[in-house]
């Protein structure tokens, strides 16, 4: 069975989106994977579910968003995207449809718009 994504404790969380703000582009992969996880454990908290699988290679995955579960194969919905968009994302830093009117996300299936659980931080 898979490991269930904890979020940091607060301070942990400051002091690495600190880091991860000042880096910008060039954070480390220790950085972006700590903040991807942390991140995608808080929109476990606040969509608790099965229907959409939230994929942020090569760092995480997580479903999330009452509905259908699914157990086998490609869920109904995907959303995917990078490290450093998935951290704009649920920090508020980029809009939803910003980012996937860009093509930085790619969102397919039912349920698949996030954009009523973000930002998260």
């Amino acid at each position: 069975m898979a490991r269930r994504l904890k979020p940091l404790d607060p301070a942990a969380w400051d002091a690495l989106a600190a880091r991860v703000t000042e880096a910008g582009a060039d954070a480390s992969a220790d950085d972006l994977r700590a903040a991807t996880k942390h991140l995608l454990a808080l929109l476990d908290q606040r969509a608790p579910g099965n229907s959409v699988e939230v994929r942020v290679p090569p760092y995480a995955a997580v479903q999330v968003v009452p509905g259908a579960r699914h157990t086998r194969g490609t869920p109904p919905a995907v959303v995917e995207t990078d490290a450093a968009t998935w951290i704009a994302l649920a920090t508020g830093r980029t809009p939803w449809a910003d980012a996937v009117a860009a093509g930085k996300v790619r969102a397919s299936g039912e349920r698949s718009d996030l954009s009523a659980y973000l930002p998260l931080a």
